[in-house]
Order: structure tokens, then C-alpha cells, then sequence
């Protein structure tokens, strides 16, 4: 195959807009050796380094030589928008197939089986569907010049962001030719996750690895174990930073909740999240034309987005492994001499990496639980169905089916939208990989512990360590360390901030799959019989409220006048139209005055008559016991009764301590406006647990 350095060095140039851009250290060489079809090569360079930029242009390269198109496998295409930019530029037909653009699905196989595409971009989902496989890939798999696999730490189970779809990609490989080139790219592959890569996109895998070290990069560690500490260091830090940058949250409420107050202070900031939607693409150009001191974000905005001149990127919790920080710290200061990376750290750090930790794979008992509701069901069942016949929630469920999906031989198949076991019966392996990933990662999470208590200058070296880099060319930071001290003022200002956000809590539309047999629905709430939107003070256990929640329910058995009177407060803001003729609230056996008592006092608050409409006829588990929306349905449908003498007609404020699945809330307003009353407003100290 012919190979042009000028014309590579041409594409560089067109595809970056740089008109004297020179290739970086292996960039070129890695160009060259995927063109002339030397062999497999993985490359693992650091994040900005331009790995986009070794494929594109090998792809055009190929192309012009006469080659069939390539295949691009990548787990974010949505973030992949700078790159395909940059590929355009060099005059290569790129098209995406994603969840993003199933309407297109059917005109983009038929372009590529046409051959009119470079290349096409893949999710590992997508390639992992089996119509795709016999009706596209089958047809293509003599011509693909290059098979690409971004990100590609995702395949090995022992990287820090491994996604099970990846591991179809050796069974896949086993089916191309031998000769096909395949080019992986990752920033953050150790030793461990190499020799996996080796056996997958091998044989002979050259790996082609760069120096790791970030000079631009000063990286710094604050603890600060309250929410509102962290949120008062924000507010008062982020003004005295130069440029803009990214501040990274662990969950969407956090980011969500982050945001809100950096907004309170006058910071143009806004949230970034898996829920943002459509107009993610407008928040990237937002901040990439420093419209936005920062975007406040889940690692939502992470693999593929790119803005060389990021000035900081700060963690307002820790990450749950080394490896993926350095992946998210590694998007500031790419193209910039001095940049910060900051890593603040709480007391709920643990508790969230906990919970993903816990939650990666499923339990014995519930891969056993949704295998026996399968055998029950020869015909298969939908998730809604298996849902009916187990306690496990749908995400659980549905993860608990992926990842058997995904074994060889696999023990369940979908056909359409149903689950059938198949003759295979789940090996061994599958636990001894479960049970050694989680120990893995609680490794990695101690790991981030140690990090976390590092001084200032030795953060760097600790990362690249971490990786199995060369720290020999490690520098001092270029940057002085960021003060750690806030001012009280500005913390009881964060505290006030907590205490006065409400949630809202949006009505149930629909009654579960099977519906409720001892009222005789099913499908859609008839509308005046739904709850209206109601609001809930806090979030269980937060820094606002929450705490003081907790310890009203389970240390004194009564909540103080604080909540009641926020919950006063809250109301008058909310202003429910039409205004609450009078309050009830939902009983409980388990604590009969706790609730009783909460909603007599915000009534006397309220000025409004308190009247105790419903009634507990029998006691239940507790809503927190049931993790799928039909068992918590079916845990509440003829535990309440209401009081149809005592039903007032007006609207009505239906008080309850905690909101968890809001099955409870939805039948006591469906038995309220059934017997007379008007609409029903939900108001809750606190949501937990399976809630919204």
C-alpha cells in the first residue's frame, strides 16, 4: 500500500484548520503503520494527544488507495462531534448509527453496503444487534479497510470503564479476515488491561504508548467533608480561575444541585447530564466559546469532547478508581501552559462509589429469581412481565438479562421484545468475574483514598504510577496551590441554599402493567382522579433538611418545628392553584402519631382544618422493601382506605414523611377525588430510596 508523509501531513493540517500543524511524537509513525498494514496496532497515549486524528486520517488515506470503508466502534458517539468535525474537514464521509438516530438507521446500511461512506461510527450496542450482524456487517466484511476501536480499555474487564458489549468484539474479530487492520486507542490502559487487549485485537499487537505526563497540569487535593463547604470553596474560587472549565459530579442531582447555586451566585454555569437531552450539543459550544464559566456534569461529558484550552477541571466528589480520574483531569489544559485539576472530597464520596460498586452486577439470587420466572414462562416474558413475578427492580432486571445475554453460550435470549431461556445453563465463570471485579474495584476505591491524602506536587507521579507510566519526566506544578479556607458567611449562605431548594413530585400517569385488581384499573389514571404535581422538602439525608429528617423518624420518633416550618415556607412559594381547603395525610401502624402530627402542625400553620380521611386497614412491608414499580403497586393496593364521611370536597394537601416509590401517594389521591374530594397535593418531607 502507498504511503504519502506529505499527504498525511496535508490531511493534519486540513482536518486540525492549523495551516503549519506538525505531527505530534508517533502520530505519523502510527499513520504510516496502520496505511502500509504492518500489523495491529493498539496505541494508548494521553488524553488530547490526537488519537482521532492517527484514524481519520489513516481512513482517507485507505480510501484514496482504493479500500473499502472502516468501521469506527466508540461507546460515546454522542461526544465524538469535534472529531467527525475534524474528519469532515479532511473530506471524510462519515455517518453515525446510535440510539440518537434510529430514524436514519435503515438509509445509513444501505449507503455503507453501497460503499458511498468512509466511515461508519458504531456504538458497541449497536454491533452487538444481531440484524446489524447478518444484514450489514456480513455483507461488508470482505471490503473493511480498518476496523477501529475507540476507547478500547472498555474491553478489557479489568479497565476502569468496561462495558460488557465490547466483549463481543473477539467473536466478532474471529469472523473478518486475518489481515484485516485493526487500530485500538486508549488514554488509560495499565499493564493488566494491555494483555487483555493483546488477546482480543491481537494476533501480534504492537502497542504503540507515549509518555503520560501532563506538563500543563497542577493537580491538588482539598478535603471538605460538607456539601456545603464544597459548595461555599466553589462559589468563591471559581471567579479568581482564568478561563472556563468543567466542575464534575457524581450524580445528576448533584450536578443539578451544584449548578442551582453556582447560579445563585451570579456564576454563568449551567448542569450537564445523561438527562440533559437534545441541547447538549449547544451546552459543548457554550462552553467551548467561553460563554460559560463551567459546565457542572456527570462523566456524561467525558470520552470525546475536546476543548484544548480548558483551564481546570474540578471534582466536587471522588471518582471510584485512579485511572478514571485521570481521564476526566486530563480534559483541562491541552493546548494551554498551565491549567488546574482539582479534587475535592466529602464525606458521601464512599457511600456513592459504594453503591456503583455494589450495583455493577447482579446477585445469585436475582440472576436465579428472573431464571425461574423465565422457566415459568415458556412463551418468554417482557421486563414488565418478569417484573410482576419478581421483587427486583426494572434496572436490575434489565442488567441482570444484558449481561447473560452476553455470556458464550448464553443461557437467555430476546426474541423481539421478550426474554426466553435458552438450553445453555449460566457457567461459573460469570460469578468468579463478578466476584473478582468487585474486588477490583474496591481496590481502585482505596486507591483514590490514598490519592486523596497525597501533598501538593506528588499527585501527578501517583497517577501515571497507576498506569504502569514513566514518571521520569514528571515536573513540579506550574500553578501555586488554590486556598482551601471559605468564609462562614458564605457557608451559612450554602447552608440557607440547601435549605431552600423543594423538590417537586411528579404525578404517576399510569397504573402499573397489570393494573390493580382490587380497584379494577388498569392503564392510563383517568386525569381527575391523578394527584396533582406535589413538593417534598429534601432528599434523604442530605446536608439541607435531610439529616434532620433522619434523625426525627429514627432517633426521636418526632420532627422538630424546623421542617415544619420550611415546610410552611415552602408552600407559600409554591402556591398549589386552587389553594388547599383542608390537610390529611397518610397513616402508618408501624408509627401512628409520627405523621399525624406533622400534618396537624403544618395545618394549624396553614390556618386550613386537619381531618384524618384514610385510614391503614392492613400493615405491609415497608415501600423501601419493594425495588420494581408492580410489587410496590400491588404492596399498597388495599392496605388504605379512605373515610368517606369525613372527605371534604375542596382540594386538598395529603402530608406523608417519606415518598419512596409514590404508589402510596398515587392510590390516596385516586381514593380521595373517588370519594369526593377535590385535587389532591402532595407534600412530603423527604423522598428516598425507589422514589421518582
Amino acid at each position: 500500500m502507498n504511503y504519502s508523509e506529505k499527504r498525511a501531513l496535508e490531511l493534519l493540517r486540513r482536518g486540525s484548520g492549523i495551516a503549519d500543524a506538525s505531527f505530534r511524537n508517533g502520530q505519523e509513525e502510527a499513520i504510516r503503520y496502520v496505511v502500509e498494514g504492518k500489523g495491529r496496532l493498539l496505541v494508548v497515549q494521553r488524553t488530547g494527544w490526537g488519537k482521532s486524528f492517527v484514524y481519520f486520517i489513516a481512513t482517507k488515506m485507505l480510501r484514496e488507495n482504493g479500500m473499502g470503508p472502516a468501521i469506527l466502534i466508540s461507546p460515546l458517539l454522542s461526544l465524538m462531534r469535534n472529531q467527525i468535525e475534524a474528519a469532515v474537514r479532511m473530506g471524510v464521509r462519515a455517518a453515525t448509527i446510535n440510539s440518537d438516530n434510529q430514524d436514519s438507521w435503515t438509509d445509513i446500511e444501505a449507503i455503507l453496503v453501497h460503499d458511498d461512506i468512509d466511515v461508519l461510527l458504531i456504538s458497541p450496542e449497536r454491533l452487538a444487534n444481531e440484524r446489524f450482524r447478518l444484514n450489514v456487517l456480513s455483507r461488508i466484511a470482505d471490503r473493511i479497510s480498518l476496523l477501529i476501536v475507540d476507547e478500547a480499555h472498555c474491553i478489557s474487564d479489568w479497565g476502569h470503564d468496561f462495558r460488557p458489549h465490547y466483549r463481543l468484539l473477539e467473536r466478532i474479530l474471529h469472523t473478518l479476515p486475518l489481515n484485516l487492520r485493526v487500530i485500538g486507542t486508549t488514554a488509560t490502559a495499565n499493564n493488566r488491561v494491555m494483555e487483555d487487549l493483546k488477546a482480543v485485537l491481537g494476533p501480534n499487537l504492537e502497542i504503540s504508548r507515549g509518555d503520560l505526563n501532563r506538563y500543563s497540569l497542577t493537580l491538588q487535593t482539598i478535603k471538605l467533608s460538607s456539601q456545603s463547604e464544597r459548595l461555599a470553596w466553589l462559589a468563591e474560587r471559581l471567579p479568581e480561575l482564568k478561563g472556563s472549565g468543567i466542575v464534575y459530579t457524581l450524580t445528576v442531582r448533584d450536578a443539578c444541585l451544584v449548578a442551582d447555586w453556582l447560579k445563585s451566585r451570579g456564576l454563568p454555569v449551567e448542569a450537564y447530564t445523561g438527562q440533559t437531552g437534545t441541547i447538549r450539543p449547544d451546552l459543548e459550544q457554550m462552553l467551548i466559546d467561553n460563554r460559560v464559566k463551567a459546565l457542572v456534569a456527570t462523566t456524561a461529558l467525558g470520552m470525546g469532547f475536546d476543548k484544548p484550552d480548558l483551564a481546570f477541571v474540578i471534582h466536587y466528589q471522588s471518582p471510584g478508581s485512579v485511572v478514571a480520574y485521570y481521564q476526566q483531569v486530563g480534559r483541562a489544559g491541552r493546548a494551554i501552559e498551565s491549567a488546574y485539576g482539582i479534587l475535592l472530597s466529602g464525606e458521601e464520596d464512599t457511600d456513592i462509589t459504594d453503591w456503583f460498586i455494589k450495583s455493577a452486577f447482579p446477585t445469585r439470587e436475582e440472576v436465579n429469581a428472573v431464571i425461574a420466572a423465565l422457566e415459568d414462562s415458556p412463551d418468554g416474558l417482557t421486563i414488565g412481565g418478569i417484573q410482576g413475578k419478581v421483587n427486583i427492580s426494572y434496572s436490575r432486571i434489565d442488567k441482570t438479562l444484558s449481561l447473560l445475554s452476553l455470556e458464550s453460550p448464553a443461557p437467555v435470549v430476546k426474541q423481539g421484545y421478550k426474554w426466553q431461556l435458552t438450553a445453555a445453563i449460566l457457567q461459573e465463570g460469570f460469578w468468579n468475574r463478578a466476584v473478582r471485579l468487585t474486588e477490583l474495584r474496591h481496590v481502585e476505591q482505596q486507591q483514590m483514598q490514598e490519592y486523596v491524602n497525597l501533598p501538593f506536587g506528588s499527585h501527578m507521579a501517583f497517577l501515571i504510577n497507576a498506569l504502569n507510566g514513566t514518571t521520569e519526566t514528571v515536573n513540579k506544578p506550574r500553578l501555586p496551590p488554590l486556598s482551601i479556607g471559605v468564609k462562614d458567611s458564605t457557608i451559612r449562605d450554602a447552608v440557607e441554599f440547601l435549605r431552600g431548594t423543594s423538590i417537586p413530585l411528579l404525578p404517576r400517569k399510569l397504573w402499573p402493567p397489570d393494573g390493580i385488581m382490587e380497584y379494577g384499573v388498569k392503564g392510563k389514571i383517568p386525569y381527575n382522579l391523578q394527584a396533582q404535581e406535589g413538593r417534598a422538602l429534601c432528599y434523604w439525608g442530605d446536608a439541607g433538611w435531610g439529616n434532620l429528617v433522619k434523625k426525627g423518624k429514627y432517633s426521636d420518633g418526632f420532627f422538630s418545628d424546623d421542617p415544619v416550618d420550611a415546610c410552611e415556607k415552602m408552600i407559600k412559594e409554591w402556591r398549589p392553584s386552587p389553594s388547599p381547603l383542608w390537610v390529611t395525610c397518610i397513616p402508618s401502624l408501624r408509627h401512628p402519631e409520627l405523621v399525624p402530627s406533622l400534618a396537624r402542625r403544618i395545618a394549624k400553620k396553614l390556618d386550613l382544618p386537619f381531618i384524618p380521611a384514610i385510614r391503614k386497614a392492613i400493615e405491609r412491608p415497608e415501600q423501601k422493601t419493594m425495588t420494581n414499580s408492580v410489587q410496590q403497586a400491588r404492596n399498597v393496593a388495599g392496605s388504605i382506605n379512605v373515610n368517606n364521611e369525613a372527605v371534604k370536597a375542596g382540594a386538598v394537601l395529603l402530608v406523608d414523611d417519606i415518598i419512596d416509590s409514590g404508589w402510596t401517594m398515587t392510590v390516596a389521591a385516586f381514593l380521595l377525588q373517588q370519594s369526593g374530594s377535590g385535587e389532591v397535593f402532595p407534600l412530603a418531607l423527604s423522598i428516598a430510596g425507589n422514589s421518582q
